[in-house]
């Protein structure tokens, strides 16, 4: 498939000319929360990370020590039985800051379900590590110390699910429109109706390329129908943008903390080139800085550093997507999470110096488990419709299909790590709201007063994250720096006055 480059000549005066009048609506909003930032990383269970929530081993001089605050409240997380008498074939254990690099799990839709064994959460060493124990083990706060250090002084659930089982791209379509139906897949031009671990009855639960992207690689590439957020963003004027590591370069590498070169930009987690309204499939610069975030030829899908330049003139848009460059992703098999560490520090210590941090909240989300355990029964809100694609159990657990009975949306699927850093975040806190990452899509359906999706997406049942925040007046929670490399504060985060 060819898809031709845009002509954009003597675009450039019209649109720079155009943003002296354009208006937006991104100052209407239902809550404080005037921008918001989503950093969408890769493949991690809430166990995988937070099992052991809030107590460090704190056993190696080596390593950042991390010491909760008195009054940390518990997470529903790993207690003594399941660290040493785990249902599954081995016990979970810890990983050290020196055992960041490891082998990507299994965490195809039917493999995930496999390892669930109806409930019984037992087989994960069979099928989601394909024989490998590893995939039973966890990172604490001596590792993964920055995002102990976040939830110590904003907030984080622990009842929050991918919406779907299934990788990466099911993740990705779910945040920004919570529907992974309405599928077309071509191959070699045309269409096909089955794509043997990815489509079937029209939606997809696999990882396959986007259509419209000139960077695909994948033999079967997909195009999405239907709206996603940004479609209803631009009906009413709301600046926003999906920012990822390589988009102007999709040829670029980094080196990964093993020294493998990585390709920093990964066609299947950019949502929004799946949907012909919301794709720049040859990868057009926006025709200026102060375009960022409005409609243009680049059509709100930018590389990482355009965020930045944005930022520096002062745009930053109402709603901005960051995706990292591959290497700093978190994905295990070419990421790890000091790399990723370095990422979402990084970030937040730069949001942070901004005027607008204070309206300003950050999400940190992910889009699928990578297949590592994790104990908890997601709730089963949504049927396959498809018993061949249903392994839940062997004997169906194929509940009721409720959204349209679109088939093969089997949902929820493993718990997932979120958190959310903001002056307005509840401080030292989790939430046991029951939440899915359709909920991170109503919350800027709400905000911004854009409706919903409609046409049977999860966002019609996704739970809130607002009791995640404090909107009421008086406290804020303060700023806080971390130094990327240790995660350890560089400045010392906690309750301050309302500023």
């Amino acid at each position: 498939m060819i898809i031709s480059k845009f002509h954009c000549s003597g675009t450039i005066d019209y649109f720079a000319q155009k943003t002296q009048s354009v208006k937006t609506s991104d100052s209407m909003t239902t809550t404080p929360i005037k921008h918001l930032v989503v950093l969408f990383d890769e493949n991690v269970s809430f166990d995988h990370y937070f099992g052991t929530y809030p107590y460090a081993a704190n056993n190696n001089r080596d390593e950042p020590r991390f010491i909760a605050k008195p009054g940390t409240p518990a997470v529903n997380g790993l207690n003594r039985a399941l660290l040493t008498h785990n249902p599954n074939s081995d016990n979970p254990h810890r990983l050290s800051r020196r055992q960041v690099m490891t082998p990507d799990m299994n965490h195809a839709y039917a493999a995930e379900q496999r390892a669930y064994n109806g409930g019984k959460m037992n087989r994960f060493v069979s099928y989601a590590g394909k024989g490998n124990p590893i995939v039973m083990d966890y990172y604490d706060g001596n590792t993964v110390t920055a995002l102990w250090n976040y939830a110590q002084n904003f907030s984080m659930s622990d009842h929050s699910f991918n919406t779907t089982f299934g990788p990466s791209t099911p993740g990705a379509l779910n945040l920004v429109s919570g529907q992974t139906h309405g599928i077309t897949a071509y191959q070699n031009g045309r269409t096909v109706p089955t794509v043997p671990g990815g489509v079937a009855n029209e939606t997809i639960y696999g990882d396959l390329d986007p259509y419209y992207d000139n960077a695909s690689k994948s033999a079967v590439k997909i195009a999405a129908g239907g709206k996603n957020i940004g479609d209803l963003m631009n009906r009413k004027g709301v600046t926003w943008g999906w920012f990822e590591g390589g988009f102007s370069d999709p040829s670029a590498t980094h080196k990964n903390r093993a020294g493998q070169s990585v390709t920093d930009y990964s066609p299947h987690h950019e949502p929004f080139q799946y949907y012909r309204s919301t794709a720049n499939p040859a990868h057009l610069a926006p025709t200026s800085v102060r375009m960022i975030g409005f409609s243009d030829r680049a059509n709100h899908q930018y590389d990482l550093t355009e965020f930045w330049a944005g930022v520096a003139q002062g745009n930053l848009p109402a709603v901005s997507f960051l995706k990292a460059a591959s290497y700093q992703d978190g994905h295990a098999g070419y990421s790890d999470p000091l790399d990723e560490q370095n990422f979402i520090v990084d970030t937040i210590n730069k949001l942070q110096k901004l005027p607008q941090w204070k309206d300003t909240a950050v999400i940190i989300a992910y889009d699928d488990s990578d297949g590592w355990y994790d104990h908890v029964v997601p709730p089963l809100v949504n049927g396959s419709g498809d018993q061949i694609n249903n392994a839940l159990s062997a004997a169906g657990g194929n509940g009721t299909n409720k959204l349209g009975g679109y088939k093969d949306r089997l949902g929820y699927g493993p718990r997932l790590p979120l958190l959310v850093i903001s002056p307005y975040a509840r401080t030292n806190f989790v939430d046991h709201t029951l939440t899915d990452q359709t909920s991170i899509l109503r919350f800027v359906e709400d905000n911004w007063k854009l409706g919903r999706i409609g046409a049977h997406s999860y966002d019609s049942m996704a739970g809130s994250i607002e009791n995640m925040f404090n909107f009421k007046q008086g406290t804020r929670a303060k700023k806080l720096f971390l130094d990327p490399s240790t995660g350890e504060p560089i400045q010392q985060g906690g309750l301050g006055k309302s500023q």
